[in-house]
């Protein structure tokens, strides 16, 4: 796996039950003392990844493919117009940020 060395990877299952003590209104240092986690700063940074993952879902974002396609992947519809957004939307961002600049 990735990461630096002496990273901990955690499974979904126990992102999942951190994630759920949390809505139940568990403080971090109980969620640490009860998963028996290394410090807070693990369950702040499990709670922040996944507060980010819902505010892209809820933005209409979906979440990207991580690693090299497979042989033979056929791109979705679905993908194809999210890249298509995501270009038109740098093209305006690099026009207006040239107009500023006075090049155009």
């Amino acid at each position: 796996m990735s990461g630096k060395k002496g990273m901990k990877h955690y499974s979904s299952v126990i992102i999942d039950d951190i994630i759920k003590q949390k809505s139940e209104g568990k403080t971090n240092k109980e969620i640490v003392e009860l998963f028996g986690l290394s410090n807070i700063k693990t369950v702040k940074n499990i709670v922040q990844l996944y507060n980010q993952k819902q505010r892209a879902l809820a933005a209409g974002i979906s979440p990207k493919r991580r690693g090299r396609t497979a042989k033979g992947y056929q791109i979705t519809e679905d993908e194809k117009d999210n890249e298509i957004k995501r270009l038109k939307m740098e093209n305006e961002l690099l026009r207006s940020f040239l107009q500023l600049g006075g090049r155009r």
